[in-house]
This record gives C-alpha cells, structure tokens and sequence, in this order.
C-alpha cells in the first residue's frame, strides 16, 4: 500500500479507528487476559529473537546479529517478567487506602503512538506493544524507515499469536509503506499517547503534537573509574558494555573518568581487555569522519571496530585488530567532538587528579550531552557513591556495573526492564524513571467520605511559631 495515495490525515484516521475497534472488543477483559495479551506480544519476539536479529542487520546495517538474538531475547524475557509480577496491577482496582476510602482503578489511554529507532528495530517495538496491551490499550507502531521491514515481520508474527489467542489483530499495527516524517506527525497528532524512543528531533516533535507525550533524552554516559575501584572487573564490564551490539545503545559507556593514581593501571586493564589507545592523529582522523550534514553519520554508528578503523585510514594492526578504542580527552564541548555521544566503539578518556574534580567532569560532560540520562562510578568507597548521586541531576547513577545490560533493568538490580529511559526535566522528558507498564493506564479514583482527619492549627504551626514566634 502506498501512503501517498490517500491523504495522509485519512490514513492515519483510518488505522485510529481500526485500533480502537480493536480495543473496544477488549474492553472487558481481565487481568489475566491482559497478562496473555503481553505473553503473546513477548513470544512473537522470543520465539523468533534469531530470524529477527538477522533482519534487523540486513535492514539497518547497524550492529552485531549475536547481540541482537541477545537483546530480543533478554528485554524481552526480562520484561515480561516485571509485567507478570503479581503487584503488576493494570486492570480494574489497583488498591483501596482503608484509611483513607480512597480506591484507585486502572483505565486504559487508547490508542498509543510508539515510535521506535533503527538501532533496536524489533526488541523496542515488542517492548513498547507489551507494556500497550498490559494496560489494554491499542498500540500503532511508527518504526525508524530503516527498521520498517523488521517491524512489519515483527507485527505478523504478533498477529499469529494474537489469532491463538483470540485477541483482535488491530490491537498491534504499523505505518503502511513508504514510512515518512508526514504519517509519523500525523500519528503523533491523532493518537490518545504518544511514546517516543530515538531521535530528539522525533521526542521534540512529540512534544508540540498537542498529544501527551513520553520521550526519552539522549545518552552520553560518563562513568568514574574511582582510586578503590577493582579495575580489573571494571575494565571487563566496560568492555562487554561498550562493544555489546556495537554500542547502538544509549546507555552504553561514552567517557571514562579516571582517578589519576589509577589512570595507567587502568589503561592497561582496558588494552588487557582488547582496547586500543589511538593516536592524535588517529584521533584527529576519527573526529573528522565523526559527523555528515551535522549528525553521527553512518560510518561509524553501531560499526565493527573493523569498519571504523578501515573508514578512518587506521594503518597500524594493532589498530585493526582492535576490539574497541580509547581516545584520551582533556576538553569537554563543541571543539572537543568525542566528549559527546559516539553511538560507537570509542571510549574517550579523561583525568582526574581528585574524586572532586572528577565529580566535577562528570556534570559539565552531562551539561554538554546526555543531560538526566545517568552516569556511574566504580568504587568500594560508599561515601563516593553517596555524592556522586547527589551531586549528579541524573536519573540513574550505577554503581560497579556495565552501563549497556544494566541501566535498562537488570535481574540484579532494582531497576525494570525496558528500552526506553526517560531522563526528567534535565532533558526536557516527562518522566523520570525507566519506561514501564504504568506509563500507559489511566488511575480513576474513587472517593468515598471517611473518618475525618483534620489536624488542628497546633499541628501544623506549632514547631513554626515556637521557633521563630508569631
């Protein structure tokens, strides 16, 4: 089908009525039906995680096909998890306050609008469609043009489950074909929410669509490397972390800042896990490839550390062979390119003479790129952990883990699963938390009268007045 044989406003009106037909037939079903419908979702994508990855890459060419079978499976089973967990409540009474008679009921918020990025072209989407139907809302799939195909398999096998189970088709739909800026607009438009992961013009965008929106903000992770830190364990976490699927992820590793009793013997724990320490020159030649028409280009996104040593003239083998590289950076901002985010293998390296200093860094890499979005130290020092997390306006701070498998959920930390981080008003988000199934209910609350709690003016100005008088 060709979207620009119609009206754009007609087709998307037209997939808007299609998906609340859909929701409507499911509008009685129960919290367990509900829990079926992201069982259903997750399997498409589970059972298919191989077939998926491997057109995920044909499609994007961004990325590694092995950690894409890992991402599908791994999001998708870890959310799931979170989405069955009995306190899990989505549907009818979420609890009842005795003291208060206050009962609160979950409600579906429609039709949802989820944009998804061509660097997670099927695990976003059977995210963002399980959370969607858990709170028995609709969901209209508007993926990256570069990931569109990957997604329209992704629907059909959502939809040979859906039909197991007897739940509408329509529930789950995509853009039709040719994906363009006009349909995914108008989308965001006409939908009841609109759910943003990817490009910050797309989360911009969102946000003046007169639709209430949820986006996520841009990753630039700085993690402190601190004097008590087990370098050895931080250089093999920050190695999986940052090479993991060829660092599509935004909460991989950006810049390490690094004590500097520490700084060699961590250089070396990092070339001990396969780094490489470019050159100045070789750095210069990196920076210089870095961006096309004023965005990261394609070059270097998510490519084998191969590909970018081939595309930058690097000659040395060593070079070549490299596992990822390190670029060692004294400046932070426009002039220095690699203090921003890379969405690459590349680690850029900085000093630090003092925990202060390195606190300091932290904050002005953030205030320059990836505001909100998190940061991480790794230490056995508490009372650094403590600071760094009340100094940094941060939505996560990670403590001696890798950024990648970690900052979305992990089985070992308190954080849910998902792909879509929302990093606060430091980056202009709606939320502050990791994306969840709660993000797309709707609360009811139900007030009855009950005992009356009024304090008295003693209560509430008594320690005011007795300290600074009337």
């Amino acid at each position: 089908m060709i979207a620009a044989a119609r009206p754009v406003p007609e087709i998307i009106a037209g997939l808007i009525e299609r998906a609340r037909r859909a929701q409507s037939e499911i509008a009685h079903y129960t919290q367990e039906q509900a829990n079926t419908l992201a069982t259903a979702v997750a399997w498409a994508c589970y059972h298919n995680a191989e077939s998926l990855a491997r057109l995920a890459v044909e499609d994007t060419g961004i990325g590694r096909y092995e950690d894409k079978v890992q991402k599908n499976l791994r999001k998708t089973f870890g959310t799931l998890n979170d989405l069955l967990d009995p306190s899990a409540v989505s549907v009818g009474v979420i609890d009842h306050d005795p003291k208060t008679n206050l009962t609160r009921i979950a409600k579906p918020v429609g039709v949802v609008a989820a944009l998804c990025p061509s660097t997670n072209p099927s695990a976003t989407p059977t995210n963002k469609a399980m959370m969607a139907l858990k709170g028995l809302n609709a969901v209209i799939l508007a993926p990256s043009p570069k990931g569109a195909s990957t997604c329209a398999r992704l629907v059909e096998l959502i939809h040979d489950e859906l039909r197991k189970i007897g739940a509408p088709l329509d529930l789950v739909t995509m853009l039709p074909a040719p994906i363009t800026k006009e349909l995914t607009n108008e989308l965001m438009k006409q939908a009841d929410l609109v759910v943003v992961t990817g490009s910050q013009s797309n989360v911009r965008n969102a946000y003046r669509s007169g639709t209430p929106a949820i986006g996520v903000g841009a990753g630039n992770v700085p993690v402190i490397i601190d004097a008590s830190a087990n370098l050895a364990d931080a250089a093999d976490k920050i190695a999986r972390s940052k090479t993991f699927d060829y660092a599509t992820s935004c909460s991989s590793e950006n810049s390490l800042v690094v004590l500097d009793s520490v700084y060699d013997a961590m250089l070396e724990a990092l070339r001990s896990e396969g780094a490489y320490l470019l050159t100045p020159a070789e750095k210069a030649r990196f920076e210089a490839i870095m961006f096309e028409e004023d965005k990261l280009s394609n070059k270097i996104i998510a490519q084998s550390p191969q590909r970018i040593a081939e595309v930058a003239g690097f000659g040395s083998p060593a070079a070549r062979n490299a596992r990822f590289f390190l670029a060692e950076e004294t400046r932070v901002g426009d002039e220095a390119p690699l203090s921003g985010e890379k969405l690459s293998v590349v680690l850029t390296l900085y000093r630090a003479p003092n925990f202060e200093s390195a606190v300091d860094r932290v904050n002005e890499i953030l205030a320059y790129a990836g505001a909100g979005h998190s940061c991480g130290i790794h230490t056995k020092d508490d009372a650094h952990i403590e600071a760094l997390a009340n100094r940094a306006n941060v939505v996560r701070v990670l403590v001696n883990q890798p950024h990648c498998f970690n900052n979305g959920g992990s089985f070992d930390n308190g954080l849910n699963f998902t792909l879509s981080m929302g990093c606060g008003s430091w980056a202009k988000n709606s939320i502050s938390e990791n994306l969840s199934y709660k993000n797309f209910i709707n609360i009811t609350h139900l007030v009855r009268t009950c005992t009356p709690h009024e304090p008295t003016e003693r209560d509430l100005f008594g320690a005011y007045l007795d300290r600074y008088g009337a």
